[in-house]
């Protein structure tokens, strides 16, 4: 694939599309969004990021005509057997449709404790992102990143969007939540490391896909 001039994003998440929207930028790709174009926002019943992330990339690339990348992510904590995983967002959803990601962070702080899981070792656990990109004619690649780190409460920082407040990453002191949207990605074209899940997974596509030299 060759450097494009519009990318449609497979989302109607205001975050995702901010955070992707912000990873291009230094490419100088305009990006535009399923909820732009007001496409429908398919099923995502999935069991896996990957499936999801495609059921999403596939609806978003036939629906519209263009090459589109979608994102599927979520929190995996270890004390809790993977949990929510790919029921990241739908333990956030109110009875209304709404979803509240304080009462989605509570949840899984109140799993911890039911757990016993008190002490940062029992505390463990990773933001995972899947990137598809999927062309019209059907065909996807993959690109996934994993960022390890341990959960903390109470939330901290009212920065990122999600369950960032309670993430604190491998050899950071900060929640995501309070550090800005550069620090929390932590990479550019041209840098050797990324920080967050979903900019590593973008590091992989940008190198295989669109060209940009491996660091």
């Amino acid at each position: 694939m060759s450097m494009p001039e519009t990318i449609l994003v497979a989302s109607h998440n205001a975050g995702k599309i901010a955070e992707i929207t912000g990873l291009f930028a230094p490419l100088g790709v305009k990006v535009t969004s399923a909820a732009d174009m007001g496409l429908p926002e398919p099923p995502e019943d999935g069991e896996t990021f990957e499936a999801n992330a495609a059921t999403k990339a596939l609806a978003a690339a036939k629906a519209s005509g263009l090459p589109a990348l979608s994102d599927d992510s979520g929190l995996v904590v270890d004390a809790l057997d993977g949990a929510p995983g790919v029921f990241t967002a739908d333990w956030a959803t109110m009875p209304d449709g709404s979803r509240d990601f304080l009462v989605a962070m509570q949840k899984v702080e109140d799993a911890l404790q039911a757990r016993g899981a008190t002490e940062p070792a029992q505390r463990t656990g990773r933001f995972v992102a899947t990137l598809c990109l999927a062309e019209p004619d059907g065909s996807v690649e993959f690109f996934r990143g994993e960022a390890p780190g341990q959960l903390v409460w109470p939330p901290r920082g009212k920065m990122g969007f999600g369950y960032d407040p309670v993430f604190q990453p491998d050899g950071h002191k900060r929640t995501f939540g309070e550090m800005s949207a550069d620090e929390k990605h932590g990479w550019k074209p041209g840098d050797a490391a990324a920080l967050s899940h979903r900019a590593r997974a973008f590091k992989l596509f940008a190198e295989e896909c669109l060209g940009i030299v491996k660091t």
